[in-house]
């Protein structure tokens, strides 16, 4: 029952996140974009902190060898699901790489995205508690540059700022179902969590290396400093994921 309370209030939050969108609306296109450049650097760290300190040991305790194969068919398995449907979601305002993409195909996309990070919150909620939090801290900081960039993407494909704030929360909402799902197998399945603990890391690895960590080296930083700061939050999110180990 702890493991239901705690995956739909997650999930829920998570969620909420996709409203997020609206504060385009109040900060100039360069200032907002430097800021999420900073989102971006902590999610990358925290998305890698879950993996390597939370996820990767767990997964390797309940599947032994097993795991190792998880862990890869979660890379290429988030690398298929990108290339099927054009997954790459755009970290910046303004941004023309979707600027002339269909919005319903795109909250498609973020439809399935959303589906998959419940199934991964409640999978990990289902190892225990702090496993569950330091994924869903994980996944929120993954969401914010993300949706930011979406809402404006669907501004820009015509919707209103109404309509694009409605449209996003909707396809947020589908992690609802994914926690749903994996938490009513689970109680079937036992075993089911040895596959999707190892599939969420691989997932992880991939969405921070071959998605955002290339988002940050689109920007060329103009002074040593702005690395710097990349650098610190990139740390921060490991330490912040490190620091939920003594929550276990």
């Amino acid at each position: 029952m702890e493991a239901w309370i705690y995956t739909l209030a997650s999930v829920f939050l998570v969620s909420v996140v996709s409203l997020i969108g609206i504060v385009t609306v109040f900060f100039g296109e360069k200032k907002l974009n430097s800021v999420l450049r900073l989102f971006v650097s902590f999610s990358v760290g925290a998305l890698l902190g879950d993996a390597f300190i939370h996820l990767i040991p767990e997964a390797f305790e309940m599947g032994e060898m097993s795991a190792s194969f998880s862990i890869l068919a979660g890379i290429i398995s988030f690398f298929i699901l990108e290339r099927l449907i054009q997954w790459h979601h755009c970290h910046e305002v303004g941004c023309e790489e979707h600027g002339h993409a269909l919005p319903y195909v795109i909250l498609t996309g973020d439809g399935l995205h959303n589906f998959i990070d419940g199934i991964i919150i409640g999978a990990s909620y289902l190892v225990s508690v702090p496993v569950g939090i330091a994924t869903t801290l994980a996944v929120i900081f993954h969401e914010i540059p993300q949706e930011i960039g979406d809402f404006g993407t669907l501004l820009y494909g015509g919707f209103s700022k109404a309509k694009a704030l409605l449209w996003n929360f909707l396809s947020a909402l589908t992690s609802v179902a994914g926690a749903v799902m994996v938490l009513l197998v689970s109680s079937q399945f036992e075993s089911v969590t040895k596959i999707l603990v190892p599939f969420a890391a691989g997932g992880f690895i991939y969405i921070a290396t071959a998605d955002m960590i290339p988002e940050l080296h689109k920007h060329k930083a103009h002074k040593f400093s702005e690395t710097l700061i990349q650098v610190f939050f990139f740390a921060s999110g490991i330490i912040v994921m490190y620091g939920l180990l003594f929550l276990e």
